[in-house]
């Protein structure tokens, strides 16, 4: 194993849309020196890898950042932070424009506007929104990606970041990085339940099966205060492929019907998690399978939409041909994915204030790792990475150097040996991440068990993920890939112990489906139309409640910390 040490200005963890936009606009309005670790290559990596056909948040014509705050409010039942989602609403359009600027195609209506989808989404032709982002930072003199390093701790001292320790997974590299600022932005968490798809196809999820929760876990041992992880992301999505259902009912006009014919959708509700749950119950009753009536469209309707998955996930659209059967021939048969924790979709992730601070000083979360603002979605991940670059760049012109302990370094490169060295373990990390997903899926609301959970089932869980973490002490990797698969799992573990406290720690259920606690079957605005946040303390999970925002105030600026 070599060792290397490396001293930046500011250090960004993930390559993904919110990393690589924060790279564009730190390099955009300082000299500073920036660095980005990217655990895959950022040319393809995180949520738009494989691209996108829409950006799902967009003030359309005649509406108003405030109309985006109040959709994304109403859609998560009120446990939003209306401050968090307004300062990113008033960026939306600028960041689009940007995005344009660097190649990306938005499709025009016959007056030359972009063509809009719905009352929030404009078209696109996003295949390559990655590499179009990612060769915009590339050119950029003042910041360095390192492609394969994959960040496995942070640097903390007296609740200042000084930087992160990370493995360079093909040049086995251990990097002791110094850095005066950190913008964490390495996405939410997916493996932590088993998926629909088992065995090899496991891979076939909705959210990138590389997203472990490292930067949720890291924050998490380390004190930061976390938000809103009860609030699960379950997607609707098209059987076997896990492909996209939006476009096809916003884009297609597409309704939810069961086996009888019947449209369901608008008698449970019409929110992201009552969609899910009205087809669980269609199901639970007898009434599936469940599907998105595409029958009778229109041939453009057709076309439009096999081009459309193209975009974005090119196995429906194989499917569909491979069938021999037009899409206006069959409906699209639909179903629930494993829950994801996410703050893209839903409001999980880091409280932060709105300079996209975290409780930690010195460290700025971005994209689907930072809490609080939901259905934040391409454009809404664009302006968090813009925002906490430019919370950065003033933190870092306002306060000293940091540096790393040479203790704390000896003690991760110690922590790595003992991994990589003599062989006495029983289980590899891949059959304890298999043991992880059964234990979140029978006991913590997975697909097992339709979403649904009580109290002596979570009691339950969190014994077996704390043995799990036991277990996985004494894992051996033979190189460094598979001890990046150590560290992923161990990632996995820490976020399953916070999402199973938040989970038992609401004493309702506000969101059929994402949160359904068979104890508390009913809503409870009294005593929980609040934020549950975290801390660990001692290695122990201190649930904290908080007030929500209201209009125009701004809370949460950390004065209270």
């Amino acid at each position: 194993m070599k060792t290397e040490k490396i001293k930046t200005d500011l250090l960004i963890i993930g390559g993904g849309a919110a990393g690589c936009y924060a790279a564009l606009t730190a390099a955009e309005n300082s000299d500073l020196k920036i660095l980005i670790c990217e655990k895959a290559h950022i040319k393809r990596s995180g949520c738009l890898a494989a691209g996108v056909n829409a950006l799902n948040a967009y003030i359309t014509e005649g509406r108003t950042p405030r109309d985006y705050v109040e959709y994304a409010r109403k859609d998560a039942d009120g446990i939003v932070r209306d401050d968090l989602l307004l300062t990113m609403s008033e960026r939306l359009n600028k960041v689009t424009e940007k995005l344009e600027e660097l190649g990306l195609v938005i499709l025009k209506d016959e007056n030359g506007k972009y063509a809009a989808r719905g009352n929030r989404n404009i078209k696109i032709n996003g295949e390559n929104i990655k590499p179009i982002l990612a060769a915009a930072v590339e050119k950029l003199p003042n910041v360095t990606v390192l492609n394969r390093v994959n960040v496995i701790d942070f640097s903390v001292s007296d609740n200042r970041i000084k930087g992160a320790f990370a493995i360079g997974i093909e040049n086995d590299t251990f990097y002791s990085i110094e850095a005066n600022a950190v913008i964490i932005a390495t996405g939410g968490a997916a493996g932590l339940y088993k998926p629909n798809n088992p065995g090899f196809s496991r891979h076939k999820m909705w959210y990138p099966p590389f997203n472990t929760g490292a930067g949720y876990a890291m924050g998490i041992r380390h004190g930061a205060e976390m938000t809103t992880l009860e609030m699960r992301f379950i997607a609707l999505r098209c059987k076997d492929t896990i492909a996209p259902t939006g476009t096809l009912a916003q884009g297609a006009g597409a309704k939810q019907i069961n086996s009888l014919g019947e449209i369901y959708e608008t008698k449970y509700g019409l929110t992201t998690s009552e969609r899910v749950y009205g087809t669980v119950m269609e199901n639970m009753e007898g009434r599936g399978p469940c599907y998105l009536k595409t029958e009778g469209i229109s041939p453009e309707t057709e076309d439009s939409l096999l081009k459309a998955y193209l975009n974005m996930a090119p196995s429906q659209t194989l499917k569909w041909m491979e069938s021999g059967r037009r899409v206006s021939e069959q409906n699209v048969e639909i179903e629930g994915t494993e829950p994801y924790i996410t703050g893209g979709h839903t409001a999980s992730g880091y409280w932060v204030d709105t300079n996209r601070a975290t409780t930690i000083k010195g460290l700025y979360a971005a994209g689907d790792v930072s809490g609080g603002c939901p259905q934040k979605y391409v454009t809404g991940a664009l302006a968090e990475g813009e925002i906490a670059a430019l919370s950065a760049a003033g933190f870092i012109s306002d306060n000293s150097a940091a540096y790393i302990d040479e203790d704390e370094i000896n003690a991760h490169i110690s922590e790595i040996e003992k991994f990589m060295g003599e062989d006495n373990s029983v289980f590899s990390a891949e059959q304890l991440e298999e043991a992880m997903q059964t234990v979140m899926d029978s006991y913590a609301g997975g697909i097992k068990t339709n979403y649904r959970f009580n109290g002596n089932q979570l009691d339950m869980a969190d014994r077996r993920i704390s043995e799990l973490e036991r277990l996985s002490d004494k894992l051996h990797a033979e190189d460094f890939q598979e001890l990046m698969y150590i560290y992923e799992l161990r990632e996995r573990l820490t976020v399953c112990r916070s999402v199973i406290a938040h989970l038992r720690a609401r004493h309702e259920t506000r969101w059929h489906s994402f949160a359904e606690n068979l104890d508390y079957p009913h809503k409870d605005n009294i005593n929980y139309r609040k934020y549950v946040n975290s801390r660990m303390e001692n290695g122990e999970i201190k649930i904290i409640l908080r007030k929500l925002t209201e209009e125009g105030q701004r809370l949460y600026e950390h004065s209270d910390k």
